[in-house]
């Protein structure tokens, strides 16, 4: 079931860019995971959505990683970029999605990449995960290298600025308020959000946490049942969330107003009054 919980005043605002989310349960083949992403690209575009976001591991899914996705891994000018490069062109959208990227070939280990792809089909930049999954029994470091610190990945739609992060990237608030600082006033968040006992439950909480203490929109797309726990959502800078999904397959839309934000931020100058900054940890 969808739910659509926007106040109404979003709907009387005509200087909105419009935003959506993809819930898919990608497979283990990644030519059948394009086709899926383009279908619903399309559902989107249809709704006026100028920016798509799509889950963690779009290109490849798996409850736990193993050889398997060593071996699939592609470059950033491989089948799957590209694939996602002609359905950004096709829908004329920013397409954000979830791949598996390889190191160097014959290498052991692979990242975990966001890709955005922009109308004319350039990659306008990637993020790769910093914060590794190694919590709740798994341990995405054994296959994984982690992102290097880098300037936060940010991009601009209609003076709109948007930041990433990955799935359990969620559970570390510094990592957003450093996106939100870096200028972004959306963060979008794909994940592969693994089922299980209060899962959805702090799958939500920390959605609703990052806007409200960033105030920004949150746009979080995760992948359906049965290796995600779904609840893909939007939410505003309030924490109101605007549009959700269960745990089913599904397109979210809903519209940034930046004349909004900047009420929020005018009423709640959270970001202005921070006293303390963000600096990387260093080696143990």
């Amino acid at each position: 079931m969808q739910l659509d919980n926007a106040p109404a005043h979003r709907d009387a605002t005509p200087n909105r860019l419009d935003v959506a989310v993809v819930q898919f349960a990608p497979s283990t083949d990644p030519s059948a995971n394009v086709a899926a992403v383009a279908r619903h690209v399309r559902t989107a575009r249809e709704r006026g959505a100028r920016v798509v976001v799509a889950p963690e591991y779009s290109m490849f899914a798996v409850t736990r990683l193993d050889e398997r996705v060593v071996a699939v891994a592609e470059p950033l000018t491989g089948p799957f970029v590209t694939g996602l490069a002609d359905i950004a062109r096709e829908s004329e959208v920013f397409l954000v999605a979830g791949m598996v990227e390889q190191v160097a070939p014959g290498s052991d280990r692979i990242r975990n990449t966001l890709v955005v792809l922009g109308p004319d089909g350039s990659l306008v930049t990637r993020y790769r995960k910093v914060h590794l999954y190694d919590a709740f029994g798994h341990l995405e470091s054994d296959v994984v290298e982690p992102g290097a610190i880098e300037a936060p990945a940010t991009f601009t739609v209609a003076d709109v600025t948007f930041g990433m992060q990955t799935c359990f990237d969620l559970r570390f608030p510094e990592g957003a308020r450093r996106v939100a600082a870096a200028g972004a006033q959306v963060l979008l968040l794909p994940a592969q959000w693994i089922p299980g006992p209060a899962k959805v439950d702090q799958w939500t909480t920390l959605l609703r946490a990052r806007a409200i203490e960033n105030t920004v929109y949150v746009a979080a797309a995760d992948q359906a049942a049965p290796r995600g726990a779904g609840a893909s959502m939007i939410v505003d800078p309030t924490g109101s969330v605007l549009a959700e999904l269960g745990d089913e397959p599904g397109v979210l839309t809903a519209g940034i107003d930046l004349a909004y934000l900047n009420e929020v931020r005018t009423n709640n100058p959270s970001l202005a009054l921070r006293r303390f900054a963000i600096t990387e940890r260093g080696p143990e």
